[in-house]
């Protein structure tokens, strides 16, 4: 599980209850941002890993997607 999750949590909780102060909106603001990135992350890390195949069993897996793993795979 992401580590700031729980902070966020804290956080909306104390803003539905009496409201944040400034410093605590900005704090909120930047774990939203960076839980965002990573589960973006995530999705094209998992994307970039699928195969399509059709109904007959070929593979038709677009181009882009092909050539973004062998990108990957350089690396």
């Amino acid at each position: 599980m992401i580590q700031e999750l729980e902070r966020i949590n804290e956080l909306a909780k104390i803003q539905r209850e009496k409201g944040l102060t400034d410093a605590e909106k900005v704090e909120q603001k930047k774990l939203r941002e960076n839980y965002l990135k990573q589960i973006r992350g995530q999705v094209v890390h998992s994307i970039s890993n699928l195969t399509v195949v059709d109904p007959l069993g070929n593979d038709v897996t677009p181009e882009k997607l092909r050539k973004q793993r062998e990108k990957e795979d350089e690396l």
